[in-house]
């Protein structure tokens, strides 16, 4: 009998193959969904299959229907069974970055002509891909106040077809209240996809207030060591595609709309990829759990220093999110955002940090600091989604707290 390790999502095998991990908590499903001892050695942890290609048992006959590893592979079909089961969704599909992601959900959805409503603080690479790459296909779109149902609803058109949120955003760490918006979207025909990288599936699971799918740089809190890059799409059970658009493959279903983009695309995680993902996805609860106590930390050190202007947390009472926040979060995240009062200082601060490494990325489990108006957000630069020029970016490890404050005392003083 074959271990869900090396079966496709559309050849589930047997009930009693394996517990239905969806019953479980968070923590279970991520260690034990996806990765259920290989039937054949008994391993405990899917093997990489590295492979492309499949002996196939005559013309037409796939073992478990496998045939070609751009169209599926087990390691990555292990990895997709986990992101489904952590974000509580019918399907996941595995790619080799997030914005691989981005890119075929929105070819998924959209059609020359057709309208997305964006944050006005999105991250930049989203920006990128929509204002430079989408638009010059003849997908328009508008950037609002996400975090205000009213704007976004003023923003919405006859051809509005895909609402898009990221929450927290990146690097405002707005909070935008998904159960409302996910209202608007229904009242629309439209779908809300709701960027969840800076939450993750341990502290936040929009596919259960209302969203229609969920998107991920995985290569940030999900994979967590910072050695590998990926990102995901997990879709609520059933989503149909808007405007009464049959998709590629004439059923109208977008999960069959996002499986024919992503074979027809290309852009999927490799086995190694997927392996080293999944293994992340396993320690993500106690991960994001420390890089919630040391960010409530770093933020009430910075809200409290004299050099600091404004700190941006939303765990902090005055944040303007703060009690959406509560209501749709289990914890707050690592992720703190400050303004210095000049683009000097910041840059200045940047470079005097020892235990927080100067990078962009975010998520790992060491701590980094950058300078997003030149580095992660300078793609959206002179545009209406530009940053402050004197904010910092703070992506909190779990290294020992005490250090992380002594290290930004110095870089302060």
């Amino acid at each position: 009998m074959a271990s869900l390790t090396t079966m496709t999502h559309h050849d589930a095998g047997d009930a009693t193959e394996a517990p239905d991990w969806s019953k479980h908590g968070p923590a279970t499903r991520a260690i034990h969904a996806g990765s259920e001892p290989d039937a054949a050695t008994g391993a405990v942890v899917p093997p990489v299959y590295l492979t492309s290609t499949y002996k196939q048992d005559g013309v037409g006959g796939l073992r478990g229907g496998y045939e070609y590893s751009r169209s599926a592979n087990p390691t990555r079909t292990a990895l997709e069974t986990a992101l489904a089961a952590a974000e509580l969704g019918e399907r996941a599909f595995a790619f080799a970055s997030g914005l691989a992601a981005e890119d075929v959900l929105l070819r998924s959805v959209l059609a020359p002509g057709d309208h997305l409503v964006i944050p006005d603080d999105a991250y930049g690479g989203t920006y990128r891909l929509i204002a430079r790459v989408l638009a010059p296909w003849g997908i328009e779109h508008t950037a609002v106040d996400t975090t205000s149902p009213a704007a976004v609803a003023a923003a919405v058109r006859p051809t509005t077809r895909a609402i898009w949120v990221e929450t927290p955003s990146n690097p405002l760490l707005g909070i935008s209240p998904l159960t409302l918006l996910a209202g608007i979207a229904r009242d629309a025909d439209a779908l809300l996809v709701v960027d969840n990288t800076f939450a993750s599936p341990a502290l936040q699971l929009p596919l259960t207030l209302g969203a229609d799918a969920v998107v991920h740089s995985t290569t940030k809190y999900i994979g967590g060591h910072s050695d590998v890059v990926g990102g995901a799409l997990v879709l609520r059970e059933g989503v149909r595609l808007p405007g009464g658009n049959p998709g590629p493959t004439g059923s109208g279903s977008l999960l069959d709309a996002v499986a024919f983009h992503q074979n027809a695309a290309g852009a999927v995680a490799g086995p190694f990829d997927a392996w080293l993902t999944l293994r992340g996805l396993k320690t993500l609860g106690v991960r994001m759990a420390q890089h919630s106590r040391n960010a409530a930390a770093v933020a009430e050190f910075l809200a409290a220093h004299p050099v600091v202007e404004h700190v941006i947390y939303p765990g902090l009472p005055d944040h303007p999110g703060h009690d959406v926040a509560a209501t749709q979060m289990s914890g707050f995240g690592g992720m703190v955002s400050m303004r210095v009062g000049s683009e000097a200082r910041a840059l200045e601060v940047c470079d005097r940090t020892r235990v927080f490494t100067l990078g962009e990325s975010l998520g790992g489990v060491e701590s980094l600091i950058e300078h997003p108006a030149r580095m992660t957000h300078a793609s959206v630069a002179g545009s209406a989604l530009e940053v402050p020029a004197d904010l910092v970016r703070l992506s909190v490890g779990i290294e020992d707290v005490a250090d992380l404050l002594a290290d930004l005392e110095r870089a302060l003083a």
